[in-house]
This record gives C-alpha cells, sequence and structure tokens, in this order.
C-alpha cells in the first residue's frame, strides 16, 4: 500500500506498432497535432516540450514506418517554407483520437471492476517477484530468536508448516522483521536432502517438511522430485539418480524435505 492509503488505480496508454517498432503514442500523436496547428517543427516541438532534434527524429521515424509520408515540408516562398500534414498524417490523428476516446471509456470501465486492487497489490508483488531459487515460499513470522551475532527466524507458511532460517542481526533489522509480519523464504532445490522413513530419525537439518512425491523427473545424472508439503505447498530438490533410485522414490510415495536453516533466505516486499 502507499503510505498515504490512497486507492490503488489504474491507467494505461496507447500505442501504435509496426511489427516490432514502436510507431506512435500520444507523445507523438501530441506532436503531429501540434504541426498541424503551428505549421512549424520547431514551433510544434516547444509547444510540447520537445527538442527540436527529437522532433526531428520523430517525424523521419514515423514517415519511415507509415511506409507514406505523414509530415511534409515546402521549401521556399515568402515564408520560408512551411511544414504541414499530409491527409494520411491527418487521418492518422483523427483516427488516434477516435481510439483514444474508446481506450479512456475501456481503462474507466476498468477502475470501476478495480474496488479490491488495493487488498490485491501485496499477492501482485509476490507473484511478480523472480529468483533464481527453485522454491519460493510466502509466510507470517512466527517467532525471532536473537541471538549474539545471528537471529532464527520462524515462518509459517500458508498451509500451516514451519520452516526456520538463520540471518544476521543486522539482516533482521534491516528486513524490520517482527512477529507478525509477511516474509518470503527462498531455498535452492540443490540445498534440500530428501529422505524417507523419517521416523524417529535425529538429524542437524532444522527443517524437516513431510509431503507426497508429486513429479520425479529424471535427468542424465539428475533427478528432481517435486514433494507436495501437507499444506498443500510445493517443494523441489535436485538428487542424483542413484539417490532416487536408492530410495525407492515414486510418484504417491511419502517423503519429507531436510534443509539447514543456514540454507533459508529471508526477505520482505517494499
Amino acid at each position: 500500500m502507499p503510505a498515504n492509503d490512497s486507492p490503488i488505480t489504474l491507467d494505461g496508454q496507447l500505442w501504435f506498432n509496426a511489427g516490432e517498432r514502436r510507431f506512435g503514442g500520444h507523445g507523438r500523436m501530441r506532436l503531429l497535432a501540434s504541426i498541424a496547428e503551428t505549421g512549424s517543427i520547431s514551433a510544434a516541438a516547444r509547444a510540447i516540450k520537445m527538442s527540436y532534434k527529437a522532433a526531428w527524429d520523430a517525424v523521419d521515424q514515423m514517415n519511415n514506418l507509415a511506409g507514406e509520408p505523414l509530415v511534409e515540408r515546402s521549401v521556399g516562398g515568402k515564408g520560408g517554407g512551411a511544414t504541414r500534414l499530409t491527409p494520411a498524417g491527418s487521418r492518422l490523428i483523427e483516427h488516434f483520437n477516435t481510439l483514444e476516446t474508446l481506450h479512456q471509456d475501456f481503462v474507466k470501465r476498468l477502475n470501476q471492476q478495480a474496488d479490491d486492487l488495493t487488498e490485491s497489490l501485496p499477492l501482485l508483488r509476490k507473484l511478480s517477484m523472480k529468483s533464481s531459487a527453485r522454491n519460493q515460499f510466502s509466510g507470517t513470522v512466527s517467532a525471532i530468536r536473537q541471538g549474539a551475532v545471528n537471529d532464527e527466524v520462524e515462518l509459517t507458511l500458508g498451509g500451516g508448516q514451519r520452516l526456520a532460517a538463520v540471518i544476521t542481526r543486522e539482516s533482521a533489522e534491516s528486513l524490520e522483521l517482527a512477529e507478525g509480519s509477511e516474509a518470503f523464504a527462498l531455498i535452492k532445490a540443490s540445498s534440500v536432502i530428501i529422505a524417507v522413513d523419517t521416523d524417529g530419525a535425529k538429524t542437524s537439518a532444522r527443517n524437516c517438511l513431510a509431503g507426497t512425491v508429486e513429479r520425479l523427473v529424471p535427468g542424465a545424472v539428475n533427478s528432481e522430485v517435486v514433494l507436495k508439503l501437507a499444506g498443500g505447498e510445493r517443494l523441489a530438490a535436485i538428487i542424483t539418480n542413484a539417490s532416487a533410485e536408492h530410495l525407492g522414490l515414486a510418484k504417491g510415495a511419502s517423503a519429507s524435505a531436510l534443509f539447514k536453516a543456514s540454507s533459508v533466505i529471508v526477505g520482505t516486499a517494499d
């Protein structure tokens, strides 16, 4: 949410493209309209606060991409020549204005349907996050145990399972972590150990998440194992083919994912 708690609104701009190249939008259409009004590229550029060179570059590009001139300049005469739109340029302005009106009506209707967008903004931020870590989880900070140098942060995932991360005190303060705050956890697939028959087993790994094998994708040397955790989240691990065979992994088999607390990266959204 913005600091002033203002509601989120939608906006957009209309552009014309020629193949993969952008042909024109609101700014360039304003330039053409200003040329039609002033009869001068320099005057038109000043009117819309564009440099003379940028205006000429834009005109040249539009003329080239349109396949026919949109702007023409006559040389000589008492007034030293003039710049004007061709009939094609005038038609383009008319069509753009019509489409722009329709576009703004469309955006207005979108805003009428976007009352709940503010509540969805945190989710949109999470979905837009990109990372090289194969596993990304969203959760709530349920505990922080402070140490002399490092803090142990406990996150409760949406499905109820908990995972622990060890991060520096400085990082915890920089992230402004506190019980009840939202955070996300990143774990590389190569940092995850897959185990079966873990009842009664003791390991040094702080995290042990139980689930069932949903996918097993063998490769030339390694296999990707995707577990469906008890809470519904998916967790991926990369193990050797020999290990997958030794463990007897197959779709639907019970298994657990083990990883160290130091292998978890914690982050927060702005």
